[in-house]
């Protein structure tokens, strides 16, 4: 998947950044609480990974031409901006980083590559109904994971469950939008529209809700 920035309305965008073109410069946009937890990721990886996400939301927000407001993480691990300002949601995989921002509705975002170990761990994160209308293949099983997480993403409380609390409904391999609902707890139904992009051995998807 390319590295790209991509505008989905006036108060929204994503973007996917390769985490090998990433380097120690121009990461003067981030805030000092940002700069010191950087400085506290002891692994080279992780670091590049954690600098390649904040890179992705930089150019997000550059897309709808609002300023960086630096993030911080709350108790259930999900981003949020300094200034109280909008959603954000990360994610990286296999050398890409990407993320979303919206100036007024939650969003989440997953990327994810294809491999065949997916479909062996179908039954921990798929229900029957859904592991019957996605057969073996790798590629559905990966969308519907990836689906999945960026719905988990958007609620952003824990407590909620791939398996049995995120619900999909039947799509095929060409199907460019996803739908799915949170059922059995407190969020249950909220409808969830995802979007999903697949390039070469990545699969994107993204919602706001």
């Amino acid at each position: 998947m390319q590295t790209k920035i991509e505008k989905i309305s006036p108060l929204s965008a994503y973007a996917v950044k390769n985490i090998e073109d990433i380097s120690d410069n121009g990461m003067d946009f981030l805030s000092f609480r940002e700069k010191l937890s950087m400085a506290n990721i002891s692994r080279d990886s992780k670091r590049m990974e954690w600098k390649s996400a904040r890179m992705a939301v930089k150019e997000a927000l550059d897309g709808i031409s609002m300023p960086y407001p630096g993030f911080f993480k709350d108790e259930f691990g999900k981003s949020h901006p300094m200034d109280g300002y909008g959603y954000v949601s990360l994610t990286h995989t296999k050398n890409l980083a990407a993320a979303i921002f919206h100036r007024d509705m939650p969003v989440g975002i997953d990327l994810d590559y294809i491999r065949p170990k997916i479909v062996r761990l179908a039954p921990k994160f798929l229900c029957e109904q859904e592991m019957d209308f996605l057969g073996k293949d790798e590629l559905l099983h990966t969308i519907a994971w990836s689906a999945k997480e960026s719905i988990f993403k958007c609620q952003g409380k824990r407590g909620v469950s791939l398996k049995d609390n995120i619900v999909l409904e039947p799509f095929e391999v060409t199907s460019e939008i996803i739908k799915g609902r949170i059922v059995g707890t407190e969020f249950s139904d909220h409808h969830y529209t995802v979007k999903m992009i697949q390039e070469g051995e990545f699969v994107l998807t993204y919602t706001v809700w």
